[in-house]
């Protein structure tokens, strides 16, 4: 755990009680802070008072009386679409409001540093695709070059939960919009960003807002290292505005697809190969191709963003190299969970929206495709320029007969269930196709999660590779 630092003896209001907010009471309270806890779940509040925390209802008249600050959960909007009225309130009142990331880089530097030969770093990941991959990544690195290292944000466990720094550790961090839009301190040593496509976009007022959010933290964090992805027109902003020039090497240019042999930083894969380019040579290479854990352009974009932040803290090329052939992936994405008679089955259940959705399906050469569930606004009509690989398209869920009408003279199958698509899909691949899920659409029609529908889908291919 981390004990906050800087509410000693104050009241601090914590909203929301999940995960992080749980976490968040803790740490304060073990920084000397009294936390005062609000959640609308009766449930949630049950826990929390479980654990001997006091919960106050901070949608009451003087509430905020004597409190110090608001510390809010992620997922409960402060700004748009509207503010929660907590929030709303503590706004009106002056109240500073804050989440667990701002905390924890408040919270994490201690005098013992001091005595340290190598000082702890941070590095955080954010963007719309990949972040849950390459954070997972360059973990795994660090782990393989044995190197301390913790990882939590956005994945796994949360921020203040973690471990006080060792001599010379990476703590490795991935962060959604909702939390680097407005924690209060962002200081990461090497900041990420992997892609920008449309998400999330209630929340922060449109497209603008969302890269704003994300901006922040290079904006505001001012990290030694920025490893920017420029394949689209607001990472090459955002490395323009990060860097000096063209030769500014604090800035790390990547792609998947685009040569970058003029920068003076720069990773890039194209043809199956990364490259990494300083001052116009190129200084190392790796071969993609047969690196099992990371399938497709999406996943090479992920090794390059990967690939720059270790090197930046100084891992060479081939260790790295060697820790991408032992990284197994992420369950639910691009995940091989069987293989019988020369067909492979590819659970990519976190494709959950057209973007990634696309990247999935441009990942292998011929593929039968489960999609469907609970469409999103537009359908998936911008994934027709994309269905070129798929053999046929097996939908399930909600909007199955809504997809069939938008995926052209695309063969396809309505099978409505997880287990009947399997099955058929199973039934009439040909060695050397890969039956794919990536859904394109979220769960909840028929799953309380993407992760138990990726485990469905695995437990069905289980069935058909046994036979």
């Amino acid at each position: 755990m981390i004990p906050v630092k800087g509410h000693e003896g104050q009241k601090v209001a914590v909203l929301g009680l999940g995960r992080s907010g749980l976490a968040t009471a803790r740490a304060l309270q073990a920084g000397g802070a009294e936390p005062l806890l609000w959640d609308d779940s009766p449930e949630a509040r049950a826990k929390a008072e479980a654990e001997g925390f006091s919960c106050t209802d901070l949608t009451r008249a003087g509430a905020f009386d004597g409190v110090k600050a608001l510390i809010t959960s992620p997922g409960i909007p402060h700004l748009y679409p509207t503010p929660n009225k907590v929030i709303a309130r503590a706004l009106e009142a002056g109240i500073p409001v804050d989440n667990d990331i701002g905390l924890f880089f408040r919270s994490f530097a201690g005098p013992e540093w001091d005595d340290f030969d190598i000082t702890p770093k941070v590095v955080c990941i954010t963007g719309s695709n990949g972040k849950s991959t390459t954070t997972a990544l360059i973990h795994h690195i660090l782990e393989v070059a044995g190197r301390p290292t913790q990882m939590a944000g956005n994945i796994g466990t949360g921020v203040l939960s973690i471990d006080p720094a060792q001599d010379g550790e990476v703590v490795v961090l991935e962060l959604s919009s909702y939390q680097t839009d407005l924690a209060r301190a962002l200081t990461p040593d090497v900041a990420v960003f992997t892609n920008l496509s449309p998400d999330h976009l209630d929340r922060h007022a449109g497209m603008g807002g969302y890269f704003a959010a994300k901006r922040r933290l290079f904006a505001e964090g001012g990290p030694d290292r920025a490893v920017v992805g420029v394949d689209e027109t607001e990472g090459r902003f955002l490395a323009n505005q990060l860097s000096e020039g063209p030769q500014d090497d604090r800035v790390i240019r990547i792609s998947s697809g685009q040569k970058l042999d003029e920068f003076g930083w720069s990773v890039f894969a194209r043809k199956g190969f990364l490259a990494e380019w300083r001052r116009g040579k190129q200084v190392a290479s790796i071969d993609l191709r047969e690196v099992a854990g990371l399938p497709g352009a999406h996943n090479h974009q992920n090794a390059c963003a990967a690939y720059a932040a270790c090197r930046s803290l100084g891992i060479g090329p081939k260790l790295i190299e060697a820790a991408f052939h032992s990284f197994a992936g992420l369950p639910h994405r691009s995940q091989l969970v069987g293989e019988r008679a020369g067909v492979r089955f590819i659970n990519d259940s976190k494709a959950t929206n057209v973007d990634s959705a696309a990247k999935a399906l441009q990942a292998f050469p011929k593929i039968r495709w489960i999609a469907g569930g609970m469409g999103k606004d537009g359908g998936i009509a911008g994934l027709v320029p994309y269905l070129g690989s798929v053999v046929k398209a097996y939908l399930i869920g909600h909007s199955a007969r809504d997809f069939a009408l938008q995926i052209g003279d695309t063969p396809h199958e309505i099978c409505e269930t997880m287990a009947q698509a399997v099955a058929r899909a199973a039934a009439e691949a040909e060695p050397g196709e890969v039956v794919l899920l990536a859904p394109a659409a979220a769960s909840f029609d028929q799953y309380p999660n993407f992760e138990k529908r990726g485990e469905d889908f695995a437990a069905q291919v289980a069935v058909v590779v046994k036979g």
